[in-house]
């Protein structure tokens, strides 16, 4: 539980740090450089608790539960502070984000929101053994995808 607290903390503090030095820059570029930090770490855990569920790599429940605390955290983060206005693939050369997210912000954050409740559900359970991390993994894959599906450019 203090991992958590620390991580969780940890996680506030840069969302919060972030919005601070936002608000002293006039161009996206601190946000979209926070953005892509996060989904790289997002990634980063997802794939050790995809490849432990994909018998890939061997169950382990202090990797998965760490991973999901991570997961957990990272979906705490708001969403108004890394997809600024101005910051999609058509005002940011490289960029991945569609102009979609505005068009339709309210589905979007609720996305997400969906993102967030699957890892902390993941969260729950990561520890007690491979099958119920599996059956919870399901669950943040598929938020994933669904906001990638309608919201992420193609590579």
């Amino acid at each position: 539980m203090t991992r958590m607290k620390l991580a969780l903390g940890s996680v506030a503090a840069i969302a919060f740090g972030g919005v601070v030095l936002a608000a002293g820059h006039a161009d996206n570029s601190r946000q979209i450089e926070a953005r892509n930090g996060i989904m790289t770490a997002m990634a980063l855990n997802s794939s050790v608790v995809g490849d432990m569920a994909r018998g890939n790599t061997e169950y382990d429940a202090a990797a998965a539960q760490s991973a999901a605390n991570a997961l957990a955290g990272l979906g705490m983060v708001g969403t108004g502070l890394l997809w600024p206005e101005g910051s999609s693939s058509d005002d940011v050369e490289g960029g991945r984000a569609l102009a979609k997210i505005w068009e339709d912000r309210a589905d979007f954050d609720q996305k997400w929101n969906d993102f967030a409740a699957a890892g902390v559900a993941l969260q729950a359970v990561a520890g007690d053994g491979l099958e119920p991390m599996q059956a919870a993994l399901a669950d943040l894959g598929k938020s994933c995808g669904a906001c990638h599906d309608t919201y992420r450019k193609p590579q």
